[in-house]
């Protein structure tokens, strides 16, 4: 059977930021998150995505260069609603931009962005992207109220946060988070919006999650990074992929 001709195929999204994290820890140029993403997309990866903060932890302006430069599958650019980073996306026209939340002092994206209390400021941003023809994605919490929201802004396409359900300990509380989302992924169906999942997916979480039907695309990062350094990234990638394959399959022959 050939899983990329399937009608229901499962987009894989590689985040390279943490291979940048790693290069950054010597202040060098060693490990590559470019050379990364090439990697990553022949292993099987159908985009990469790369987070420009305002503090530039990890991806810098001159990996975002080389990535749109040299990248044959999509660019999601993850960045935050400010007019220094519009400008950079604009300048760059990735294929897309996911709007996120961004506090200084984290580690990592806590939660998702708060698209219903936020909705006026983030009209032009969504705005100016469309028409500079970059497809517009918001990073969310599997509610309602922000599925509803992003609706109303205009984005075509929302990204669920997986962070919750992942950290959750597996069993009633776990499964509680998995039915969130698969509500959420739903919904966004109904409404007319195409629906991406992300945050803390591993080998262990990320089997319930692809079979959610209504996902277009799993975005994952960290934890293929880690999981590099045992195994390989190749690898990790393949049993990743070969991973959400059989989740969906397997969910499509339940139907």
């Amino acid at each position: 059977m050939n899983i990329m001709r399937q009608p229901n195929y499962l987009r894989l999204g590689v985040n390279v930021d943490h291979v940048a994290t790693v290069r950054n820890a010597r202040g060098d140029r060693h490990p590559d998150p470019v050379r990364a993403a090439l990697l990553a997309a022949e292993a099987g990866a159908d985009g990469i995505t790369a987070h420009l903060r305002e503090d530039r932890r990890h991806i810098s302006d001159a990996d975002i260069e080389r990535l749109v430069a040299e990248l044959k599958v999509p660019l999601n650019l993850e960045m935050a609603a400010t007019a220094e980073m519009l400008e950079i996306a604009l300048r760059h026209k990735p294929h897309a931009v996911c709007l996120v939340p961004e506090k200084r002092q984290e580690r990592t994206t806590e939660g998702g962005l708060d698209v219903a209390g936020e909705h006026n400021s983030l009209v032009p941003y969504v705005r100016g992207l469309t028409v500079a023809g970059i497809r517009v994605s918001v990073f969310i919490e599997a509610e309602t109220r922000q599925l509803d929201a992003a609706k109303s802004l205009g984005a075509p396409v929302v990204e669920l946060h997986t962070g919750a359900y992942c950290e959750a300990i597996p069993g009633p509380e776990r499964e509680r988070h998995l039915a969130r989302l698969q509500f959420a992924a739903a919904h966004a169906a109904k409404i007319g919006l195409e629906c991406h999942a992300g945050h803390g997916l591993g080998y262990e979480t990320v089997g319930p999650v692809a079979a959610i039907p209504t996902l277009a695309e799993l975005n994952i990062g960290h934890f293929l990074v880690g999981e590099a350094i045992f195994s390989g990234f190749v690898t990790a990638i393949f049993r990743m992929r070969a991973a959400m394959d059989a989740a969906r399959v397997a969910a499509r022959v339940g139907a």
